[in-house]
């Protein structure tokens, strides 16, 4: 025993060194990325100086109400569909020269559905069945170009597939139809949905409302800024890494992703059959929550059964826990303002319900490089897609047409193939059992009445073409595809420079009712989305 005892103490040693260098080599990193960002920031900063715009102010009160609102006032013949769609089709056309999100209209034959509507109306007497079965008659809304809407076009942003357009309407875009609502349009994306801007070479960028310099998202990023700028009520988007939770965020509305396997994929992207094992889901973004379960049950409405989307919640009853940082070197540092706003609202429910606790989800400083294993495992090809599947490209191929200037595809898209041709991939057993411990670990801390705070971005909306410096920020949204749970964006009011601020909110599979239970409780207390204009 007596020869064990001095063995001990240098291994005891050279551990406690090992990780005070580990210590000493993260923080310094972490103040270079810091230092880098700040440099990054302040050059874009000249860049734009002064070209920043906004929206104009709403001059009809009735493009500030909510979905359900405006579907309860059609109902009542308080005003009608005709009148709400050509305002919020005005609306549209008053905003698009600035934001450059409309890729794709059809304005007229969505006045003619609302003159429609309301000949239903004027001959109806059971207005009880009506709700019940069409909640939205009348109401418009718009869906990203990558969801097929039958007539409309389908891109998908890539020159290969100009002009495409839809012989049918995804099943999802068939059931919001079905409630009764009515599109007007077709938004931005980028190209193939791969990238955080909304910005290709058919259709071009997309701005932001509350400031025209900076991005919208992606890939939802053009139903989200027209929602903010209130040129429809709410949109359809789709999610497989932040696609609806990150333009969300940045403009500062709901934005949705349910439960795995919940919502029908057919004909959202290029899936032409609903997709068993996937991280991607269809979901609603909007201006206020009160929107989210009815519109949650259209979306999933062959699946609604799963979910308790109107079970009673006890606010004062959940078990909360939050990290405040996924440990992730890639990502930037959050901001003092992101951070103050995030612990506001941990703070608040930690008042609300006696407590809650910090946690740090095992494995989370690997949230890019755990979504880019699972993105392998898609079944998506996206070299082919990209040539329409008429041919497959590769990353050689694509950066020879570009120094001959042949090139027909984004900067962001030929990132994408060098990183699939060029950059070594994650083994598998690691990547799957990095993400099984830590789904273990958080479903087990969040039993069926808890919910995860989580932190959106490292700082509100960049600039355009930044995130090219920076591009593993959206790995916060990211990480919730790869864990496969209900995660909601929530806005939480505009930071110092009047852009929009939020934070995630994560519940166990099939509690969505929790997150959005949450989600209305914080727009009560902290306000929720802010017009990018107040008159």
């Amino acid at each position: 025993m007596c020869t064990s005892i001095p063995n001990q103490k240098p291994d005891t040693t050279a551990n406690m060194m090992k990780k005070l260098l580990c210590s000493l080599l993260r923080c310094t990193l972490v103040q270079i990325h810091c230092l880098f960002d700040y440099i990054v920031t302040l050059i874009f900063s000249f860049y734009y100086w002064g070209k920043a715009n906004k929206v104009p102010p709403v001059d009809d009160d009735l493009l500030l109400d909510s979905a359900i609102v405006l579907a309860e006032k059609i109902r009542n013949k308080k005003v009608s569909s005709e009148h709400v769609v050509t305002t919020f089709i005005n609306r549209c056309k008053q905003v698009n020269g600035l934001l450059n999100v409309i890729v794709d209209e059809r304005y007229d034959e969505a006045i003619e559905e609302a003159k429609e509507v309301d000949r239903l109306l004027a001959r109806s007497t059971d207005i009880n069945t009506l709700k019940a079965t069409k909640p939205f008659l009348g109401v418009p809304f718009t869906t990203k170009e990558s969801n097929e809407a039958k007539g409309l076009l389908h891109s998908m942003a890539t020159v290969a597939r100009k002009g495409y357009r839809s012989k049918e309407d995804a099943t999802v875009v068939a059931s919001v139809k079905s409630s009764g609502a009515i599109l007007i349009a077709k938004t931005n994306i980028p190209e193939l949905n791969q990238w955080v801007e909304s910005r290709n070479i058919i259709y071009g960028q997309s701005n932001n409302p509350y400031n025209t310099t900076r991005t919208v998202g992606g890939s939802s990023g053009g139903d989200a800024a027209i929602t903010a700028a209130c040129g429809v009520p709410f949109a359809l988007g789709s999610d497989i890494g932040g696609s609806i939770r990150m333009p969300a965020f940045f403009n500062g509305v709901f934005g949705f992703k349910p439960s795995e396997n919940t919502t029908p994929l057919k004909g959202v992207g290029m899936r032409d059959v609903d997709f068993t094992s996937t991280m991607a889901e269809a979901g609603p973004i909007c201006k206020c929550a009160d929107d989210l379960i009815p519109l949650l049950k259209i979306i999933v409405s062959k699946t609604e059964s799963r979910l308790k989307l109107d079970s009673p919640v006890d606010l004062k009853k959940l078990h909360i826990f939050y990290q405040e940082s996924s440990g992730d070197l890639r990502i930037s540092m959050i901001n003092a303002e992101m951070r103050d706003v995030f612990m506001k609202a941990v703070d608040y429910f930690r008042d609300l319900t006696g407590s809650a606790q910090k946690i740090k989800l095992p494995g989370s400083e690997y949230s890019f490089r755990l979504w880019r294993y699972w993105m392998t495992r898609e079944g998506v090809d996206f070299k082919s897609d990209i040539t329409n599947r008429t041919s497959r490209t590769s990353a050689t191929a694509e950066i020879k047409k570009l120094l001959t200037r042949n090139s027909n595809i984004t900067l962001a898209a030929l990132l994408k193939i060098i990183d699939e041709d060029f950059f070594p991939k994650d083994k598998k057993h690691w990547a799957e059992e990095v993400t099984n411990n830590m789904r273990e670990y958080l479903l087990e801390k969040l039993g069926d009445n808890g919910v995860f705070f989580f932190p959106s971005s490292p700082f509100p909306a960049s600039y355009h073409n930044s995130y090219f410096l920076r591009p593993y920020n959206f790995g916060y949204w990211a990480l919730m595809n790869v864990l496969r749970l209900p995660t909601c964006q929530i806005p939480l009011g505009l930071d110092s420079e009047g852009l929009p601020v939020g934070i995630q909110v994560v519940a166990a599979p099939y509690q969505d009712h929790l997150c959005i239970a949450v989600a209305k409780e914080l727009e009560k207390s902290f306000g929720g989305w802010v017009p990018p204009s107040i008159k």
